[in-house]
C-alpha cells in the first residue's frame, strides 16, 4: 500500500466493485478519514474529466462508469443493438423524479395529471429509477428515485449538473416567446 497513493487505492476499488460502494465502507477499506477519502474522490473526478473512465457520485455512493461520449464505440465493439430512446411521456415522468426525488407514483400522476403506471414500469425496468424507500402514511406507498444508471444515460457524473429549474422556466417563457409556424 505504500507504493500507492490513496487517489490510486480508490480507483482500483470503484473499478473492481460491481456496483456503487458508499463512502464509509471505502473510508474503512483505505482506513482514511472521511475528510482525506472526500479529498480523494474530489481529484479523482477532476482528472476523470479528460479519460475514458469516470466517478458518478450520488449521494454517499460512487460508482466507476465509463465517459458518455465513448457511448457509441463502446457499444459497437459490444455488438449492442441501440436500445431506444424514452418516449416524451417517459422523459416527462424522469424529470419529475429526478427534481421531486423521492416521489411516489400519486405525486407524479398529480403533477403530470395522467396515469403513470406505464412509464414508471418502463422506467424502472431500464433501471433509470428504483424504489428508494417508503412514506410514512396509510398504505405506505413506494417512493422512486434516479438510480446510477440514470446518470450514466444522461452523461452526467451527478444530480447537481442537471439544470436548474428557473433555467427551464426562462428557457419555456424564450420558447414562448418565438414565433409558431
Amino acid at each position: 500500500m505504500e507504493n500507492l497513493s490513496i487517489d490510486a487505492l480508490l480507483e482500483a476499488l470503484l473499478f473492481v466493485a460491481d456496483g456503487p460502494v458508499s463512502l464509509d465502507d471505502l473510508a474503512r477499506a483505505l482506513d482514511v478519514t472521511p475528510e482525506t477519502l472526500e479529498e480523494a474522490v474530489q481529484r479523482l473526478i477532476a482528472t476523470g474529466a479528460q479519460r475514458g473512465l469516470r466517478v458518478a457520485h450520488v449521494g454517499r455512493r460512487l460508482q466507476m462508469v465509463t465517459a458518455p461520449e465513448a457511448a457509441p464505440v463502446i457499444e459497437r465493439f459490444l455488438g449492442l443493438a441501440n436500445t431506444g430512446k424514452l418516449s416524451a411521456a417517459a422523459l416527462e415522468a424522469l424529470a419529475i423524479v429526478a427534481y421531486r426525488q423521492p416521489i411516489t407514483r400519486a405525486q407524479i400522476e398529480a403533477i403530470r395529471g395522467v396515469n403513470s403506471d406505464g412509464v414508471l414500469r418502463t422506467l424502472l425496468a431500464r433501471g433509470l429509477i428504483a424504489p428508494v424507500g417508503r412514506l410514512e402514511q396509510a398504505g405506505r406507498p413506494v417512493l422512486y428515485g434516479t438510480t446510477f444508471e440514470f446518470l450514466q444515460y444522461f452523461g452526467i457524473q451527478s444530480l447537481d449538473e442537471l439544470p436548474s429549474l428557473p433555467e427551464l422556466e426562462d428557457l419555456a417563457g424564450e420558447m414562448k416567446d418565438l414565433p409558431q409556424s
